[in-house]
């Protein structure tokens, strides 16, 4: 990531010293070290490895367990999504804190001093993420529904049309990004973890409560949680109310917190 490319530029005759420019360093190359840094510790591999193998054991558990009628592709996916909801947003909350857990953030903001450039390059390489783990969500699932159907005796069942794939796969990298917006505001992974604990299960469940009891709340929450209009991305393709209910309550919830958090890295120093 240090490789740049020297400019000399000398004056003829007598004048000032040469001067040496550098030029920036590539975002592609950016990115492609931002990946690998997700990869390339212990604890960051086996976080990304058990995306494939919580996915496997959660097929496996449908087809030893899920009675005969419910064996189909919108089983396995629903049933591999659970896990996809808390280790994706942890990936992506932990590679904004490894820089100031792990003591790297001095190294990288000192090759790249524009902090934006390398948080946009984590930004991107968490949708990649995103992206492939629900394609391998995706395959896992297709070959527990032929296992499984084939076992039980029954017809294959693909009740998951490619719109619907898309949906899912949008409503889960706005959960990493989540978790991507926590990690800048805590910069601590301890810290990130807990708040999107009580975001996704504490702040949820008493939500669903207050909608419940309250009918006010109820006419107005999907407007104002996101985590009930980013919901309704796993369950139907949204109708342009809904689109709109996402993008209010993604804006106060998701949007602000995000620009809040990036200027304190941008602002705060590197210790």
């Amino acid at each position: 990531m240090s490789t740049a490319t020297l400019t000399s530029t000398t004056a003829p005759g007598p004048g000032p010293a040469p001067t040496t420019t550098y030029a920036p360093i590539p975002f592609s190359r950016l990115v492609s070290v931002e990946l690998r840094k997700m990869f390339d510790t212990r604890s960051g591999f086996w976080l990304l490895a058990s995306v494939g193998i919580l996915a496997t054991l959660a097929t496996g558990a449908v087809i030893l367990w899920a009675p005969d009628g419910e064996l189909t592709y919108g089983t396995f996916a629903a049933a591999i999504g659970i896990p996809m909801t808390v280790i994706l947003p942890v990936i992506a909350m932990l590679s904004i804190t490894s820089e100031w857990s792990q003591r790297t953030g001095l190294t990288t903001f000192t090759f790249v001093p524009r902090r934006g450039r390398v948080i946009a390059a984590k930004a991107v390489c968490a949708v990649l993420i995103g992206v492939a783990a629900m394609l391998i969500a995706a395959a896992v699932g297709a070959v527990g529904n032929v296992i499984g159907s084939g076992l039980a005796g029954v017809d294959m069942t693909w009740d998951l049309s490619l719109t619907q794939f898309a949906m899912i796969t949008l409503a889960t990298v706005l959960n990493m990004f989540i978790g991507f917006m926590l990690g800048l505001l805590a910069r601590s992974s301890a810290a990130a973890i807990v708040a999107y604990f009580v975001y996704q299960f504490v702040l949820s469940t008493l939500t669903v409560l207050l909608a419940a009891s309250q009918q006010w709340f109820a006419d107005v929450q999907p407007w104002v949680d996101f985590n009930y209009s980013q919901g309704q991305l796993f369950d139907t393709v949204p109708s342009a109310e809904q689109w709109a209910q996402l993008g209010v309550s993604g804006f106060f919830w998701l949007a602000v917190p995000l620009a809040i958090g990036l200027r304190l890295v941008v602002r705060t120093e590197v210790k």
